[in-house]
């Protein structure tokens, strides 16, 4: 059984689901979420990328983003924007709203959550409860931050919308999320940790159920990324390998033996689907588990550095600077900063 590469770096990652909004949109409405940096300014200072989902919890509308076709949406239904693009969301497709000048987002950052708004032509009374029983729809929008650097392969490797209806996604799901938002609302204690957790959950099975639409081939096909090489099985082999021993003196023969295929056939492979050979991989990877450590532990950088498989601090460094742009006691700091 392969090493589970995408828990591997789901945790390395740091999701993070923070704001939670519960909409009403009555009668012609379109509202745009900005892009990624504008987001996290706003939203999630300090987190590197923000992604956001909508919950249709009731009647339907439409998603876009700049060239890709618009999607239609019905209840039930959740629509996710991996790589952070701007987006637009409307009664009917070909839609643009206006754009939002207002300071509004960052007033009420840390108001308790979710954040009730109402949309009619633009935004009516952000944080002022709406009766969602006037509502022609109904819809939760979350917001997952997450770490991109010093390696995060998932979310390139995910598509800009993806969209999940509503018989594909985990039943167990929705009930609840919509349980904690309503949690939320009411501010049970708790509720807001449950809303996080819940916001985090979405995004895992989002992406299983990306992963598991991709067709499982022996060669690497027309689907190229990071999840579509956890679909072959050899690639998938390797890279379970350099992240469950990633401390090891990987050598592309050797990894080449453990999987079955020539040193030539898996370098080939595995840039074909994953975008680098796999001792770059490995170095990369390497980085990604210094970090955190680096963050989340107060081991000095020369026992980081023997842990990810450096036989010196001063090698490790170099590696780490060269893939962060900062030393690794530099980064540090400036996170504890944060």
């Amino acid at each position: 059984m392969n090493h589970d590469a995408l828990s591997d770096v789901l945790r390395s990652v740091r999701l993070r689901g923070a704001v939670f909004y519960y909409v009403s949109f009555r009668d012609e409405w379109v509202a745009e979420t900005p892009a990624a940096p504008e987001l996290a300014k706003a939203l999630m200072p300090g987190t590197e990328h923000v992604l956001a989902f909508h919950l249709v919890v009731r009647g339907a509308g439409w998603a876009a983003a700049d060239g890709l076709p618009p999607v239609r949406l019905a209840a039930g239904d959740i629509v996710m924007f991996p790589r952070g693009d701007t987006h637009v969301l409307s009664s009917a497709p070909g839609m643009h709203a206006e754009r939002d000048t207002s300071d509004w987002h960052f007033t009420t950052r840390n108001d308790p959550k979710p954040i009730a708004l109402a949309y009619h032509r633009g935004v009516l009374r952000p944080g002022e409860l709406s009766p969602a029983e006037d509502a022609s729809t109904v819809v939760v929008c979350g917001f997952i931050g997450c770490d991109l650097r010093p390696f995060n392969p998932l979310i390139a490797s995910l598509p800009r919308l993806l969209h999940l209806p509503a018989p594909e996604v985990s039943s167990w799901l929705n009930p609840m999320l919509n349980q904690a938002v309503n949690e939320s609302r009411l501010r049970k204690p708790g509720s807001a940790a449950v809303l996080d957790r819940v916001s985090e959950m979405v995004f895992v099975d989002a992406v299983r159920r990306y992963l598991e639409s991709l067709p499982e081939t022996d060669q690497a096909g027309s689907e190229a990324g990071w999840l579509a090489a956890l679909r072959d099985p050899h690639v998938s082999r390797a890279i379970g390998l350099l992240h469950e021993r990633s401390a090891e003196p990987w050598t592309l023969d050797e990894l080449g033996k453990q999987v079955g295929l020539s040193r030539s056939a898996l370098h080939e492979r595995f840039v074909n689907l994953v975008g680098q050979p796999p001792i770059q991989y490995l170095t990369n990877w390497r980085m990604q588990c210094g970090a955190l450590l680096l963050r989340e532990s107060n081991a000095t950088v020369a026992s980081i550095a023997l842990d990810v498989g450096y036989d010196s601090e001063a090698a490790f460094s170099r590696a780490f600077k060269r893939l962060v742009g900062q030393p690794p006691a530099a980064w540090r700091r400036q996170q504890k900063d944060r």
